[in-house]
């Protein structure tokens, strides 16, 4: 009874750190968006999206190291798979997602093709090794100084509003307020995420579905957090950027970094995990092109294919 006890504090107290965690992370943001004279939906793709992609990294580079590449390989699928359909699909329930026609023309279809070559290079060989991971990291270096370097020649010709940007936000300001909700949404994933997986383990799920679902959505708790606490404030390009950042940084980054540190081999990498992360990635570029957002029956619909996909694990692996 102690432990059970002790495990749902966990989840009280993670619930808590990552929800106030999210607010200090969106703040700093949206601050240093300004100060850097760039777009908040960028900072939501870049800095923000890489920032709550920490979890994913951590546990990816320690599985690698420890000969674990299903795990190393499993978390990034899983989180991108919970990325799209649980986490826009709740945010697109709260509200109405606007989409950007950059995000639809240059960042959805960057994600698709990352997802298309980790795809292939899962399947082309029994070993990822250190020069797939350089192709993959190169990729996410590009992708980075491209966004970057695009948005602020989009926002050079236009004067800078006094109003948004006053001396009262200081740069270092915003800087304390991100690290400190960073420091959050980390730490209250791992409360979380301990206390879901002793949860887990009472209803006798197997290690194959706790890791495919309680792991994956336990990584992704930061981008949960910061997603739907940017949709309820109304900072929705924060929200979507986030998102499909976070997707692009897994396997750009996470899977390019993983493989430098430890090739992952001997891997057993289900082809059906692939093809739900790869309908998935399209199917987002259908919903964003109907109407230019994600509305709420999209949104909806995402939630009820994560379901169907969460029970067809279930059913496959208990």
């Amino acid at each position: 009874m102690k432990e059970l006890l002790l495990n749902l504090l966990f989840l009280v107290l993670g619930t808590g750190a990552l929800y106030y965690g999210a607010e200090l992370l969106i703040k700093g943001g949206v601050t240093l968006a300004r100060k850097a004279g760039v777009s908040p939906m960028v900072i939501g793709l870049t800095l923000v999206a890489f920032a709550t992609s920490a979890p994913e990294l951590v546990v990816s580079v320690s599985a690698g190291l420890a000969g674990q590449s299903d795990i190393a390989l499993g978390n990034v699928i899983g989180s991108n798979i919970c990325n799209i359909l649980l986490i826009l699909g709740l945010c697109g329930c709260i509200a109405p997602l606007p989409v950007e026609k950059k995000l639809f023309r240059f960042d959805l279809p960057a994600m698709l093709v990352s997802a298309l070559i980790l795809s292939a290079f899962c399947f082309k060989g029994a070993v990822i090794g250190r020069w797939h991971g350089l192709v993959l990291f190169a990729g996410l270096v590009f992708y980075t100084l491209w966004n970057i370097i695009t948005s602020r020649k989009e926002n050079k010709s236009a004067d800078e509003n006094p109003a948004d940007d006053p001396g009262k936000s200081s740069l270092l300001w915003a800087i304390v307020l991100s690290a400190a909700g960073l420091g959050l949404l980390i730490g209250g994933a791992k409360l979380f995420l301990r206390g879901a997986v002793y949860m887990a383990g009472l209803l006798h799920l197997s290690e194959a579905v706790i890791g495919l679902t309680v792991v994956a959505v336990g990584t992704s708790l930061p981008e949960l957090a910061t997603s739907v606490v940017a949709a309820i404030k109304g900072e929705r390009d924060i929200a979507i950027g986030n998102v499909v950042g976070s997707n692009i940084f897994n396997i750009l980054g996470i899977t390019g970094i993983a493989p430098l540190v430890a090739p992952l081999g001997n891997y057993s990498i289900n082809a059906v995990d692939l093809g739900v992360m790869l309908a998935a990635s399209v199917g987002l570029m259908v919903f964003m092109r109907t109407g230019w957002k994600i509305s709420r029956f999209e949104g909806a619909l995402m939630l009820l294919a994560y379901c169907g996909y969460t029970a067809y694990l279930i059913c496959n692996h208990v």
